[in-house]
């Protein structure tokens, strides 16, 4: 498992330096929580009646980079990565065979063609993908990073507990 660190953002930070560097802040919190647990841990449910793991956690994060950026952002034709019509969420279920590495690589791949196609935009770039099912409207870039940062604290308050419970490790 590679370390990880991470780096609050300046408070003099403009803008985009600042949602930037919150969403990187969140990114690396997920991988800390996951950080030294064998795959049995990273797979574990440990809050009943949930059946929520660490594993699933960031299979999950990967699908929703890849929906965000690629799909919204970019209007990639890019399909799901673990989700089926069978299983629509199967981001959330990680079979026997479905490793850590795997689900680890393919998520900090995403983070990377995110990273790559929000790069030559403005903040009020406008995504070229589905627009917002209630408006009608565009999503900007500046929505997208805002609710990109959103989704991990949710659910980096989820791999808290799921944390704690595993082997008592707590920490922000």
């Amino acid at each position: 498992m590679t370390t990880t660190e991470r780096t609050e953002p300046s408070t003099l930070a403009d803008e985009r330096e600042m949602l930037e560097g919150w969403l990187d802040y969140h990114r690396e919190t997920l991988a800390l929580k996951c950080a030294g647990l064998d795959e049995a841990q990273l797979r574990e449910a440990s809050v009943p009646p949930s059946g929520l793991s660490l594993l699933g956690l960031v299979r999950h994060m990967a699908e929703v980079e890849r929906t965000w950026f690629r799909r919204i952002l970019a209007d990639e034709q890019a399909g799901p990565i673990y989700c089926t019509d069978a299983d629509p969420d199967g981001d959330f279920h990680p079979g026997e065979d479905d490793t850590w590495d795997e689900a680890h690589t393919t998520w900090r791949a995403e983070i990377a063609r995110a990273r790559e196609l929000a790069a030559p935009h403005s903040l009020a770039h406008l995504g070229a993908g589905r627009r917002n099912r209630d408006t009608g409207e565009p999503f900007s870039l500046r929505w997208i990073y805002t609710h990109m940062i959103e989704e991990y604290a949710r659910h980096n308050g989820h791999a808290d507990l799921i944390r704690e419970r595993i082997d008592g490790v707590t920490g922000d």
